[in-house]
Protein backbone atom coordinates (compact mmCIF):
# COMPACT_ATOMS: atom_id res chain seq x y z
CA UNK A 1 0.00 0.00 0.00
CA UNK A 2 1.40 3.20 -0.69
CA UNK A 3 1.53 6.60 1.44
CA UNK A 4 -1.31 8.10 -0.75
CA UNK A 5 -3.01 4.62 -1.02
CA UNK A 6 -3.18 4.58 2.96
CA UNK A 7 -4.30 8.22 4.12
CA UNK A 8 -8.56 8.17 5.16
CA UNK A 9 -10.56 9.69 2.84
CA UNK A 10 -14.13 10.96 3.73
CA UNK A 11 -16.62 8.28 3.10
CA UNK A 12 -14.47 5.20 3.18
CA UNK A 13 -14.21 2.53 5.49
CA UNK A 14 -12.29 3.92 8.94
CA UNK A 15 -11.91 -0.24 10.12
CA UNK A 16 -9.48 -1.16 12.52
CA UNK A 17 -6.67 -1.81 9.82
CA UNK A 18 -6.58 2.33 9.24
CA UNK A 19 -6.12 3.13 13.19
CA UNK A 20 -2.46 3.79 12.79
CA UNK A 21 -2.46 6.46 10.19
CA UNK A 22 -2.15 9.66 10.58
CA UNK A 23 -4.48 11.95 8.35
CA UNK A 24 -3.18 15.51 6.99
CA UNK A 25 -3.99 18.13 8.99
CA UNK A 26 -4.75 21.48 7.22
CA UNK A 27 -5.80 23.67 10.41
CA UNK A 28 -2.52 24.48 13.41
CA UNK A 29 -3.48 22.51 16.35
CA UNK A 30 -3.23 24.66 20.05
CA UNK A 31 -1.11 24.07 22.34
CA UNK A 32 -1.30 20.63 24.77
CA UNK A 33 -1.80 21.46 28.35
CA UNK A 34 1.21 20.62 30.55
CA UNK A 35 1.25 17.04 31.84
CA UNK A 36 -0.51 15.74 35.04
CA UNK A 37 2.39 14.24 36.25
CA UNK A 38 5.98 15.56 35.94
CA UNK A 39 7.38 11.80 34.62
CA UNK A 40 4.51 10.85 32.31
CA UNK A 41 4.59 12.61 28.72
CA UNK A 42 0.57 13.17 28.75
CA UNK A 43 -1.39 16.02 29.35
CA UNK A 44 -4.44 15.63 32.05
CA UNK A 45 -6.64 15.76 29.19
CA UNK A 46 -5.09 12.75 27.90
CA UNK A 47 -5.21 10.56 30.48
CA UNK A 48 -8.63 11.48 31.31
CA UNK A 49 -9.81 10.29 28.08
CA UNK A 50 -8.00 7.17 28.70
CA UNK A 51 -9.75 6.58 31.91
CA UNK A 52 -12.90 7.33 30.18
CA UNK A 53 -12.64 5.15 27.61
CA UNK A 54 -11.33 2.18 29.52
CA UNK A 55 -14.08 1.97 31.82
CA UNK A 56 -16.47 2.52 29.06
CA UNK A 57 -15.42 -0.54 27.16
CA UNK A 58 -13.86 -2.67 29.76
CA UNK A 59 -16.44 -1.72 32.87
CA UNK A 60 -15.54 0.61 36.20
CA UNK A 61 -13.63 -1.78 38.21
CA UNK A 62 -10.66 -1.87 35.59
CA UNK A 63 -7.43 -0.16 36.07
CA UNK A 64 -4.99 1.34 33.23
CA UNK A 65 -1.74 1.74 33.55
CA UNK A 66 1.05 3.70 31.08
CA UNK A 67 4.22 2.18 31.06
CA UNK A 68 7.20 1.75 27.94
CA UNK A 69 8.44 5.19 26.26
CA UNK A 70 6.11 7.58 27.76
CA UNK A 71 7.51 8.17 31.58
CA UNK A 72 10.55 9.02 29.80
CA UNK A 73 10.81 12.59 30.18
CA UNK A 74 14.05 12.60 27.81
CA UNK A 75 12.71 10.68 25.26
CA UNK A 76 10.42 12.37 22.13
CA UNK A 77 7.75 11.15 19.94
CA UNK A 78 6.76 7.07 20.40
CA UNK A 79 3.45 5.18 20.78
CA UNK A 80 1.23 4.96 23.62
CA UNK A 81 1.56 1.60 25.83
CA UNK A 82 -1.43 0.91 28.33
CA UNK A 83 -1.64 -1.98 30.70
CA UNK A 84 -5.05 -3.03 31.39
CA UNK A 85 -5.95 -4.60 34.36
CA UNK A 86 -9.71 -5.94 34.28
CA UNK A 87 -10.76 -7.86 37.52
CA UNK A 88 -12.95 -10.48 36.23
CA UNK A 89 -12.58 -13.08 32.95
CA UNK A 90 -12.19 -11.78 29.82
CA UNK A 91 -13.75 -13.50 26.97
CA UNK A 92 -12.15 -12.09 23.95
CA UNK A 93 -9.08 -9.85 24.95
CA UNK A 94 -8.13 -9.42 21.59
CA UNK A 95 -11.02 -7.62 20.68
CA UNK A 96 -11.29 -5.59 23.74
CA UNK A 97 -7.15 -4.60 23.11
CA UNK A 98 -8.50 -3.51 19.27
CA UNK A 99 -11.32 -1.62 20.43
CA UNK A 100 -9.70 0.03 23.83
CA UNK A 101 -6.30 0.65 21.09
CA UNK A 102 -8.77 2.14 17.93
CA UNK A 103 -10.19 4.49 20.35
CA UNK A 104 -7.62 5.67 22.10
CA UNK A 105 -5.73 6.52 18.80
CA UNK A 106 -8.41 8.72 17.79
CA UNK A 107 -8.28 10.57 20.96
CA UNK A 108 -4.75 10.92 20.65
CA UNK A 109 -5.08 11.96 17.63
CA UNK A 110 -4.22 8.82 16.10
CA UNK A 111 -0.93 8.15 18.17
CA UNK A 112 -0.24 4.47 17.88
CA UNK A 113 -1.39 2.84 20.97
CA UNK A 114 -0.38 -0.54 22.12
CA UNK A 115 -2.83 -2.25 24.79
CA UNK A 116 -1.40 -5.48 27.67
CA UNK A 117 -4.86 -7.19 28.99
CA UNK A 118 -4.20 -8.69 32.71
CA UNK A 119 -7.14 -10.80 33.50
CA UNK A 120 -7.65 -14.24 35.35
CA UNK A 121 -8.76 -16.14 32.29
CA UNK A 122 -5.50 -15.14 30.69
CA UNK A 123 -1.41 -16.44 30.83
CA UNK A 124 0.66 -13.73 32.72
CA UNK A 125 3.49 -13.60 30.75
CA UNK A 126 6.70 -11.70 32.05
CA UNK A 127 5.52 -8.01 30.44
CA UNK A 128 2.63 -8.15 32.58
CA UNK A 129 5.21 -7.97 35.65
CA UNK A 130 7.14 -5.41 33.89
CA UNK A 131 4.13 -3.54 32.94
CA UNK A 132 2.66 -3.89 36.65
CA UNK A 133 5.87 -2.60 38.55
CA UNK A 134 6.85 0.27 36.03
CA UNK A 135 3.79 1.28 34.68
CA UNK A 136 2.27 4.71 36.15
CA UNK A 137 -1.63 4.46 36.85
CA UNK A 138 -3.68 6.45 35.19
Amino acid sequence: MTKQESRRKPGEDHSLEAIHVRPLLLVPRAAEPAPIIPTMRLTDTQATTIRQLTAELAGPSASVRLFGSRLDDGARGGDVDLFLEVPTPVDEPALLAARLAARVSRALDDRRVDVLISAPNLARLPIHELASKTGQRL
